[in-house]
């Protein structure tokens, strides 16, 4: 049973044929079921299982036995021969100079029911030597595909009523796999209507639209022709993959432009050398890019070479982006492609003046140097400096070690311009230089090694600590980038207070077109970023006096309205607006939501007056202080807020932490300061609670609890009739432990409630956050 293939049954509904040759056998394409009695007595539910005779490919029916055994003969014969012929050519693909080896292809069919058409296209599949699976749901077949990564995918579009296949499609084509995989969809053969256009199809992402034809030829024919056509150019194209590997690696500066010489693509070594940002070359012409004028007839000697197809190379002066002239030793080479014609430039270079001699130097020592390399990189967190005056008593031995080993650091760093020119000139410098000098100037590099060069640092004056701290909050913003991937935040943060803000404006004096971008705030559909253009930036205090007026905050605290005006104005102050989602406007957002869960007329009856307040109040805070970057990356860099809270919900204990020193430290914005003692206990303890109920790392704890404890028991008591019974539902609704879930789940949908927003809003938010996330993720690379 060596050469019969197998029938492999999966938990995700998917049938898996595999088939192997051998030489003993006649038919190397047959098929078999590994499953065994036990498990072909007792099915998977909805999934219908081919057996297939061992001796040839046949039907279900007798009489289609009959009628088709001398057809599939003929054709297994001449199959045969012809694929015999091109058998050589299908392993080993030629795409350039580079020999590539292709595995068997995978063919996934995705057919809801077994008919002629998916039979005959499994047929193909065994007779082609590919790899098949059959997928019935689009489900089975995305999951499928995600773990196999088929080369070809089949999809029935004839009956849209077992699943939409344009729907199958576009969720395939939005998976990183399906870059390079060929989909074609089976549509029905209408020979009374007119031919309809496939465009909705390549809309839809399927690269190939096949007639229905249930022949076992005409199936096989399509493989083979997808075979080598389709699938064999993406096969190349994804040997590209590597070319372009090569290329960002490469430490040489690599350019390739169009005939018209419209930059096409530059590598980072390139960028780096000339001094510009990533992608800010491409789609330039090079006459847009700054050239040295003086070689204009130099430049037009190089064009007659690569013009008529001749290699160039020579030493070429070029500007940078900043306007310095640097010299390069540069190889062009024309590329010719459809036409015969020359399609593309590709220029190689590197610098090659004076400068460049520490990089050479660097490249003969870099073998004997790994170690010395490795501490360095070890070091970069060190916070101490070295004494060049103890420098001078060591020997010399040490002394050129350190120099070699600053020079390795210089060369692995990658720094973009103008600081290259800088780390250049002190190379050279140190050359030169006598000990003492060369051993300052090493030190000079470890402080270019940091990222914040333009970050002013306040040195401390232990005589003046109050003067320290005072400027120190001026020029800091409490959560500083330091070298070494280290957050540190000031032991002594000068946050804002009311008293050095502008007050406010009284409610009823609020601009008409802040009253405007707020009439609506009591729907779902209120646009947050409407309020946010009307008062610049600071939606909170304005949102936040209509609604603590409407629930009526003030009464319930005992508190003035100018007190609730500039505790609203200090938190707000306390957000980070160079946040591009956890600022204030987020805050804002989260308030809204908060607020129109709490109108419900079921949480108005669940919910006690000071559940409402804890929940508006912590709505409010709960990001506070935000740094626009994650608890986890906060925990790896090892910050002082980190350390502070053990690792443990660090931002959500800082928000919650924050928010009472901003409000209890001045009487003029201390909203607490008439309540109760113990009424005042109780809702910080609200309101400490519903802040950490933010943190992801426990959503489905608190998740599972609140079904657990809530939508099971309120399931129950519908299933068992008393739907109507409401001291049932009010006695699990209003039990302690439910109210806190209740709490909790409240303030959690309101934190990630965008998605539920208008569309527009929506995909603002998204891009918000995007853009957060990418900024921590560009910092997380140094």
């Amino acid at each position: 049973m060596g050469c019969v293939p197998s029938t492999n049954l999966s938990d995700s509904r998917v049938i898996c044929h595999s088939s192997s040759e051998s030489e003993e056998c006649n038919s190397p394409h047959q098929t078999n079921t590994t499953m065994s009695q036990q498990q072909q007595g007792n099915p998977v539910p909805g999934l219908f299982i081919k057996c297939y005779n061992t001796s040839t490919y046949e039907g279900r029916t007798n009489s289609s036995k009959k009628n088709k055994k001398e057809n599939s003969q003929s054709m297994e014969a001449e199959v045969e021969t012809s694929r015999s012929s091109v058998k050589a050519s299908i392993t080993d693909v030629q795409f350039g100079p580079m020999r590539l080896r292709r595995d068997q292809l995978q063919v996934l069919l995705v057919f809801a029911e077994d008919d002629d058409q998916s039979n005959g296209f499994h047929w193909a599949c065994e007779k082609a030597g590919f790899r098949c699976n059959i997928a019935r749901t689009p489900k089975s077949a995305l999951e499928s595909f995600l773990d196999k990564h088929h080369d070809i995918i089949i999809i029935d579009h004839r009956h849209s009523r077992y699943f939409d296949a344009e729907a199958l499609c576009r969720s395939i084509r939005t998976t990183k796999p399906s870059e390079n995989t060929v989909i074609v969809g089976v549509v029905q053969r209408h020979a009374d209507r007119e031919e309809s256009s496939i465009l909705p199809l390549i809309s839809a992402g399927f690269s190939r639209r096949y007639v229905e034809n249930s022949s076992r030829m005409a199936c096989y024919n399509e493989l083979i022709q997808l075979e080598f056509g389709q699938v064999q150019a993406q096969f190349k194209l994804r040997a590209c993959n590597s070319l372009f590997a090569a290329l960002e690696k490469s430490q040489e500066a690599i350019e390739i432009t169009s005939e018209d010489h419209v930059v096409q693509y530059v590598n980072p070594a390139f960028e780096t050398m000339m001094g510009y940002q990533i992608g800010e070359l491409i789609e330039k012409q090079l006459t847009e890019v700054p050239i040295n004028e003086k070689k204009a007839d130099f430049l037009e000697t190089i064009n007659s070479c690569i013009k008529i197809g001749k290699e160039w190379q020579g030493m070429y002066y070029a500007k940078k982006k900043n306007g310095d002239s640097i010299q390069q030793n540069v190889k062009i080479l024309p590329v010719i492609g459809q036409g015969g014609k020359i399609r593309h430039y590709v220029s190689i270079s590197r610098l090659c003046n004076d400068n460049n001699k520490a990089e050479k130097t660097c490249e003969c020592i870099q073998a004997e140097s790994q170690t010395d390399i490795q501490t360095c990189r070890q070091k970069d967190t060190r916070k101490g400096s070295l004494d060049v005056r103890s420098t001078t008593s060591r020997g010399s031995d040490g002394s050129s070690q350190r120099r070699r080993s600053s020079m390795a650091r210089v060369h692995s760093m990658t720094i973009e311009a103008p600081i290259t020119k800088v780390i250049n000139i002190i190379n050279a410098a140190q050359e030169s230089s006598p000990m003492p000098v060369a051993e300052a100037l090493d030190r000079a590099l470890e402080i270019l090694r940091t990222t914040e060069l333009y970050s002013p640092q306040l040195g401390t004056k232990d005589e003046d600590p109050h003067t320290s701290d005072l400027v120190g909050g001026l020029m800091t913003d409490g959560l500083r980038r330091l070298s070494g991937n280290e957050y540190i935040l000031s032991a002594k943060q000068t946050h804002q207070v009311a008293g050095s803000l502008s007050s406010p404006i009284s409610l009823n004096d609020i601009p008409p077109r802040i009253t405007e971008a707020m009439e609506n705030e009591e729907q779902w559909d209120f646009d947050i970023f409407e309020l946010e253009a009307a008062t610049h930036k600071r939606p909170l205090v304005y949102l936040g006096l209509k609604i603590f007026a409407r629930f009526g905050i003030c009464e319930f605290l005992n508190c003035s309205e100018s007190t609730l005006r500039s505790w609203l104005q200090v938190i707000e102050a306390n957000y980070h607006s160079s946040n591009s989602y956890h600022n204030s406007t987020h805050s804002a957002d989260v308030l809204h939501a908060t607020a129109y869960f709490l109108s419900k007329e079921k949480v108005k009856q669940t919910l006690d007056p000071i559940d409402e307040v804890a929940a508006l109040i912590a709505a409010t805070v709960h990001d506070v202080d935000h740094p626009g970057r994650t608890n986890s990356f906060l925990c790896n860099a090892g910050s002082e807020l980190a350390i502070l809270y053990n690792d443990t919900a660090v931002l959500e204990s800082h928000h919650a932490a924050l928010a009472f020193q901003l409000t209890t430290r001045d009487g003029k914005c201390n909203i607490f300061k008439n309540m109760e003692r113990n009424e005042y206990r109780t809702l910080r303890q609200v309101i400490i609670d519903m802040v950490l109920a933010t943190e992801m790392t426990k959503h489905f704890e608190h998740v599972n609890k609140f079904v657990n404890s809530i939508n099971k028991p309120l399931a129950a008591l519908e299933e068992n009739g008393n739907n109507g019974d409401g001291e049932s539902i009010k006695t699990v609704l209003r039990s302690p432990e439910n109210r806190i879930l209740i709490k909790r789940m409240l303030i959690k949908c309101a934190d990630i409630s965008n998605p539920c927003r208008p569309i527009e809003q929506c995909i603002e938010w998204a891009g918000r956050i995007s853009e957060e996330y990418f900024a921590q993720t560009d910092e997380e690379r140094f």
